[in-house]
Order: structure tokens, then sequence, then C-alpha cells
């Protein structure tokens, strides 16, 4: 399959999944010097190869029909700034509320630890500007997503099957902080907790299927 039906379908995923709603939002992946990314005004939820372009780490149009989304500085920013592979941009319901009133979103569940601990807020900033894209790069420091003020969020992988993965977890996270929220003060998990939750998961090799033992 092509990078750019790659990031086609991951769109398709993300709408299906209430993440991308219409044409607000984003795709890409890149493949050494080649960055495909969702065309700007495209419904993501009937997103095809065609509706996606392929640019250069400096944003010229090497394929494609279509000029790039309206982020493009933020996307080439991520990797420009990291080793990410594949970079999505949702203005998901959950995470997005969260982005609108939290500094940052605390650690109430392990699985968060997938992310990088805390997911900061980057400060608010236009659409499409530079200073979006330097804000989201400064929150993704150590990080596998991050929230962007009164906007959205940006999740980061070493794949594009990953992004998608941790777009997904994060609007989970950010549900189950508004669910906690309408029932008290969440309890947030302490840093020597984590620090156990990580011996724990590196001790049991969490996440990744293992076969029985045979004799």
């Amino acid at each position: 399959m092509s990078l750019r039906a790659e990031v086609a379908d991951a769109a398709r995923r993300l709408a299906a999944e209430g993440l991308l709603i219409g044409t607000a939002g984003n795709v890409s992946a890149r493949d050494a010097d080649r960055i495909a990314v969702t065309g700007t005004g495209v419904v993501l939820g009937e997103c095809t190869a065609a509706d996606v372009t392929v640019v250069s780490p400096d944003g010229a149009v090497l394929e494609g029909d279509l000029v790039p989304t309206s982020e493009l500085d933020l996307h080439l920013g991520v990797y420009a700034g990291t080793d990410a592979a594949a970079v999505v941009h949702t203005h998901a319901p959950y995470a997005t509320a969260a982005a609108c009133v939290l500094v940052e979103l605390p650690v109430l569940h392990y699985q968060q630890l997938l992310l990088g601990g805390e997911i900061p807020v980057a400060p608010y900033a236009t659409f499409g500007t530079p200073e979006l894209a330097a804000g989201v790069l400064g929150a993704l420091k150590g990080r596998q997503a991050a929230l962007m003020a009164n906007h959205g969020s940006v999740a980061v992988g070493a794949s594009l099957a990953k992004a998608v993965e941790n777009a997904l977890l994060l609007e989970w996270l950010a549900a189950l902080h508004h669910r906690a929220s309408a029932l008290g003060t969440p309890r947030v998990l302490s840093q020597e907790q984590q620090a156990d939750v990580i011996t724990q998961a590196l001790t049991r090799n969490y996440g990744t299927t293992q076969e029985n033992a045979r004799d």
C-alpha cells in the first residue's frame, strides 16, 4: 500500500472513531524525505489516496493535486524536531474540551504512561501559524501527545498505526478525566506510583504478546 493510501486509511479510521469530524483535523506520515499529508478542505471520513499530498521536508509539493492542510507547518515542525514517523492532529471532543480548561492532563490511569506521563497543553496560537507549530513541538518534548489550548490535540508515533493508537488513547484518557471529575476530585497517581508501574511493565513485558513456555 502506498504512503498516501495509508494516510487516507488512517484518516477514515479516526473519523469513524469520532476523532476527526468533517474537514477538521489532519494526518501525515513520512518515509525518508517524503511526507504524505491530508489536503486542505478534505472530508476526512471520505479521504482517499488522491486527497493526500506528498511534500518535501521544506513543504514543496512532490505529488498530488490538492493544497496540503493549513496545519502543514505544524507537521513539518514536528518532523524537523522529533523522530516521529507520523502525526495526527484532531479536534476530538473530550481532548478538545480538556484543552479548553486544563493546563495539563494529569495521570489518573497508568495507561497514560504510554504517552509519557502528564500531557502538557501548548499555549494558544492561531491555527496554521509558526507560533502554534513551535508551541506544540515544545509540548511534545518527552511525550507522544500534547493538547493545544482551545484548539485540539496532536499525537505522534514511531509508525502511522502507533500515532493513531496514541490519538485514540489520548481521547480515552480525556474522557476518563471528564467522567472522574463529574464524580468528584480525581485521584492522581503519584510519581512513585508511576515509577512502580514502569518497573512492573518492564518486568512483565507489558503490552507485548508472549508465548507460553513449553518443555
